[in-house]
């Protein structure tokens, strides 16, 4: 009978039988991505995550896993639930440490039940919600899951859903210019006016791989990434050490578009790589050009998936704006396990009313669409 171990690190776990239990498409569950953060400081407990990651082991054969952690707050977590933990305070009840499944950080929709077989899935699953009953936590949170986890999720693990824009590829793009010719006058007419005031700026721009990356290039990139969180007074998580580690150990996944004027590199965008989809996460600027966010963090995207054969482009949680530059409305999930009957009771009605507004939400904005009627997705 397989057993349940939460480890405090990923260092516990070989990183060949971590990354057996994934078909490596999603970088971001990749084992050096994981312990890359705990390894380089980007995991931080005064900000509240602990690492605990759930495993089941048959002997010594890692037979089930989920990134997993204790969180003493919502930071870094891009499902807001700020509301449920007020709530939990206005009844003299602890909602903090809860349990939570996701990738630091990353509000990117992938695997979570890493397993052999959906039955070990399932069994992992069970197995949590029994430990965190035990340890007396609030609740079990998995967030950002893909839809082959879905199955693994009995009724009492509440559903919440949420709205991402994402560039998707029907399969006939091979240039920017096929793109463009599916949108309707409007919109391409006012992307080629961002791209021209660009280049008339001056500014060009240069892509560059992990392994093409040099000190130079990296330390640019966190600079652009310190300034962004300085600009709207967060605290930034990551370090350069981690970009450095990132393009050590998965040079061809790091993805770095920087832009280039007068001799300098003065904007960049960092993105990560997988197996049909590129994933933008960061940016940042140090000179103010109209459309300079646009091209770095859009346009220079959608280009390289069209050179690389990349069928989607994910730049991010939020922003409408992306609508009007041809990214298209998709749901993303999450699901909650919550300890206490009444609090799980109560929370199923609001989920159920959350998602039948953010349905309601994707459809209006689907009556938007950039693209002309004859080539929408």
């Amino acid at each position: 009978m397989p057993t349940l171990r939460l480890l405090t690190s990923l260092d516990a776990v070989p990183a060949a039988a971590w990354d057996g239990l994934h078909d490596g498409r999603n970088p971001f569950l990749a084992h050096a991505f994981l312990h890359g953060l705990e390894a380089t400081g980007c995991l931080r407990p005064e900000w509240g995550w602990t690492p605990c990651h759930a495993t089941l082991w048959d002997g010594a054969a890692l037979c089930a896993a989920m990134p997993g952690y204790l969180k003493g707050n919502g930071h870094g977590e891009f499902v807001f639930d700020h509301a449920w933990a007020e709530a939990y305070a206005r009844h003299g009840l602890p909602y903090y440490p809860k349990w939570l499944c996701a990738v630091p950080y990353t509000p990117v929709t992938g695997p979570r039940l890493l397993a052999r077989d959906p039955a070990m899935a399932r069994q992992l699953l069970m197995a949590v919600t029994d430990w965190v009953r035990a340890q007396g936590l609030s609740s079990a949170h998995v967030n950002f899951h893909a839809d082959t986890d879905e199955a693994a999720f009995g009724d009492d693990w509440l559903l919440r859903e949420d709205i991402q824009f994402h560039w998707r590829n029907p399969g006939h793009w091979h240039r920017f210019e096929d793109f463009l010719a599916a949108l309707d006058h409007k919109h391409r007419k006012n992307i080629r006016q961002e791209r021209r005031k660009v280049a008339e700026a001056g500014i060009s721009f240069r892509i560059v791989h992990g392994d093409q990356a040099g000190e130079d290039d990296l330390a640019a990139m966190h600079g652009f990434y310190l300034r962004t969180f300085a600009d709207y007074g967060n605290a930034p998580a990551l370090t350069l050490a981690f970009l450095r580690h990132l393009a050590r150990a998965m040079p061809r996944r790091l993805v770095l578009v920087l832009a280039e004027r007068a001799g300098r590199t003065i904007a960049g965008a960092l993105c990560l790589r997988g197996g049909d989809t590129l994933y933008g996460r960061y940016w940042g600027a140090n000179e103010p050009h109209p459309g300079l966010h646009f091209e770095t963090c859009y346009y220079q995207g959608i280009d390289y998936c069209l050179r690389e054969g990349l069928a989607r482009f994910e730049p991010g949680a939020q922003g409408r704006h992306k609508l009007a530059r041809g990214f298209l409305p998709v749901v993303v999930r999450s699901r909650h396990w919550i300890a206490e009957p009444r609090f799980a009771a109560a929370l199923r009605d609001w989920c159920a009313r959350e998602t039948a507004d953010v349905r309601r939400h994707r459809q209006a904005l689907l009556a938007h669409s950039p693209f002309r009627a004859e080539d929408a997705a």
